[in-house]
């Protein structure tokens, strides 16, 4: 009995690759067995995909290929390679528009797992051009495959550089705007303290001209010095607090 595998039935190989090969893809990987050579690939990574789908190509003894998906022929394998360069030249110009942190890592979530695709797949064509040295179309997908991952592991550095960048900027920002929203408070805080002993002693003794005090100090003494104890009582306040909050960022630096 033929056991169960990813490899399409109609496919005359050794019964090895089978045995060896579940009904899951796997790991990408390169097979050869009695001259047949089996790549077992995966299909470019989707965002947010966990799990990874079978690409295969056969190589048969007379040189000739055969795909499960794209065909047969050389130029199978181009297309599979060709896949990856459309979805990172598609990641390269969303990198070029990027403007937020949100932006970065919704890239860097799609770019990261197809770098790492792309240099797996790297090291099963080498893997299979040193099973087969003289297949030139392996040494060419080798080539290319090498020129992808190169590009893919550019681009998952440029995008984490820009994240970082991006997120220090963003951070310098709320920064920036806490300082402020901290100086208008301490302003709140200065006038608060200004005001509040003129307010208090307005409250307790009266501020109106005619004043209950003036059958002990002459009119309109009386109204001015509750108006200026009550300034000079704010101004040393408001004094006391800016003097303390020097003294903190002293403290702090």
């Amino acid at each position: 009995m033929v056991p169960k595998s990813v490899v399409p039935p109609s496919w005359e190989v050794p019964l090895q690759f089978r045995e060896r090969l579940g009904e899951r893809v796997g790991r990408q990987r390169a097979m050869l067995a009695d001259g047949h050579l089996l790549l077992v690939l995966h299909r470019p990574p989707k965002k947010d995909e966990t799990e990874r789908f079978a690409r295969l190509f056969w190589r048969k003894p007379d040189g000739t290929w055969q795909s499960s998906e794209l065909g047969n022929g050389p130029t199978a394998l181009t297309r599979h390679l060709g896949d990856f360069a459309e979805l990172i030249d598609k990641f390269d110009r969303q990198e070029d528009q990027a403007q937020s942190v949100a932006d970065y890592f919704g890239i860097l979530e799609g770019v990261s797992p197809l770098a790492r695709t792309v240099r797996n797949l790297h090291a099963v064509l080498q893997d299979a051009r040193e099973k087969l040295p003289g297949d030139r179309d392996l040494i060419n997908a080798r080539d290319k495959a090498y020129e992808l991952e190169r590009s893919a592991e550019l681009l998952v550095a440029d995008v984490r550089n820009a994240l970082d960048f991006a997120t220090a900027k963003k951070s310098e920002e709320q920064a920036a705007a806490s300082h402020e929203m901290a100086i208008a408070s301490h302003r709140l805080n200065l006038l608060a303290a200004f005001f509040f002993p003129i307010a208090t002693l307005s409250a307790v003794f009266d501020t109106s001209l005619s004043h209950p005090l003036e059958q002990y100090v002459p009119a309109p003494y009386a109204f001015y010095s509750v108006i200026g104890l009550g300034l000079f009582l704010g101004v040393a306040l408001a004094g006391y607090l800016a003097a303390a909050r020097t003294d903190a960022q002293n403290g702090r630096s």
